[in-house]
């Protein structure tokens, strides 16, 4: 039953694909987060589905006379650059099979990254995004808030098979990168039930963060709870509602996921925290050796994981895909609070500051699960750098109909301005 509902459900995308190309985006990031086909057990748990929307996507776009350009940016560009020299990395890759097997699902990522700077062209098809992404991730959130309160805390709360988010760590850091959008959505509803809704889910989704059992993850939660109240408007309401909240759920948990998280302060005894140590110096030495390149994906099969984001690229591409995925983050923070600034004064453009501020709460979630984790490659990391791009184009949209454009201020010459007459 699952498999046929799950088909159907892509089958029904795949006509809305063919009629707006846009939908194409839409689709495959609900496949992509919530790998619906994975809650399957029958024909449907291997379907290439998102194969086949990735195609109907790209024929849609060459049969549709809708206006298509991509605007680009300096985010944008050093994606491209970035995703340009992972492919270099992968050519001299020192486990080809695996790297080329890795690659061909990091392009696909990337090319729907570059296809939604192209095809999400207004805040009615941004906001249809992020409610595609919340609803998909937070279907795990809810989900998974409920089994910890069933179980009372007990047993560990997992992601689907197969996908980025199936280990305790990964869906909990992808979780602490959904409450940000989960209060961004409540911002923007005027609903007071979708507003309840949302209320909910947020707690339940932190419930389930819990329920990972992941130390990572629940240092991750602190920081997104720390700069959900500092991004926030009501921070005092704020501040009240999540200190109730985090009261409740860590005096629910049990004894053994206290002392699980207790060994935070003793790592040099946990045989698991001492692990990723050593993996984070075995690549750094392995970088040392190959400084420029690296290794290439997946360099240590059977292997250590890299456990640490940014660790992960050093080995995967060296120093120059480090420097570049690093500054991919510091340059997305910072465009999304340039945005905060150039909106504040603009009430119809206040949704675009309260998406730029979560944007960042995202962030901050994401460089403090990912510290612990490899998790360097995942969709929801790359959707906000695109946000910002997306951002950018519709706020100089709105200040060009609005003719708030900056003037453009003519060269002078040393020797001061230069006048002219009427008939010259």
């Amino acid at each position: 039953m699952r498999d046929i509902a799950v088909t159907l459900a892509v089958v029904i995308g795949l006509v809305l694909v063919l009629r707006q190309p846009y939908m194409g985006i839409i689709v495959s990031s609900w496949l992509g987060y919530m790998s619906p086909h994975r809650l399957a057990y029958g024909f449907a748990y291997e379907a290439p589905f998102a194969q086949i929307v990735a195609i109907v996507t790209m024929l849609s776009i060459l049969i549709s006379k809708e206006q298509k350009k991509i605007q680009w940016s300096a985010e944008a560009t050093l994606l491209l650059i970035f995703v340009i020299w992972m492919l270099i990395t992968t050519f001299f890759a020192e486990y080809q099979d695996l790297a080329w097997m890795k690659w061909d699902k990091v392009w696909k990522i990337q090319l729907f990254m570059l296809l939604t700077v192209l095809l999400i062209n207004s805040k009615e098809r941004l906001n249809m995004l992020v409610w595609v992404i919340v609803l998909s991730l937070g279907f795990y959130g809810v989900k998974g808030g409920i089994f910890t309160i069933n179980t009372g805390g007990s047993h560990l709360v997992l992601g689907p098979t197969g996908s980025f988010i199936q280990n305790r760590g990964d869906l909990g850091t992808a979780l602490n990168m959904t409450i940000p959008l989960m209060r961004y959505l409540q911002l923007q509803t005027a609903n007071k039930w979708v507003r309840l809704g949302l209320t909910a889910a947020m707690v339940l989704t932190c419930f389930a963060i819990i329920g990972t059992h992941s130390r990572g993850a629940f240092l991750g939660l602190i920081v997104v709870l720390f700069f959900l109240i500092m991004k926030s408007r009501r921070k005092i309401v704020l501040t009240i509602f999540l200190a109730a909240t985090a009261y409740s759920i860590l005096s629910f948990m049990p004894a053994e996921w206290g002392m699980r998280i207790d060994t935070i302060q003793s790592y040099e005894q946990d045989g698991s925290a001492m692990g990723r140590i050593e993996a984070w110096k075995d690549t750094i030495y392995y970088a040392k050796q190959n400084p420029i390149m690296g290794g290439g994906f997946d360099r240590n099969p059977g292997g250590r994981a890299a456990h640490n984001i940014f660790i992960q690229v050093l080995g995967d591409h060296g120093y120059v895909g480090l420097v570049m995925f690093a500054c991919l983050g510091l340059m997305t923070w910072v465009s999304a609070g340039r945005i905060r600034k150039r909106v504040k004064d603009k009430p119809d453009m206040k949704w675009m500051g309260d998406l730029m501020a979560m944007a960042q709460v995202c962030l901050a979630g994401y460089g403090s699960g990912g510290f612990f984790l490899s998790l360097a490659y995942f969709d929801l990391t790359y959707h906000l750098m695109i946000f910002v791009v997306i951002c950018k184009v519709l706020l100089a949209q709105h200040d060009r109909e609005k003719g708030l454009e900056e003037p453009v201020r003519k060269k002078v010459d040393r020797q001061g301005p230069q006048w002219s007459s009427p008939g010259s």
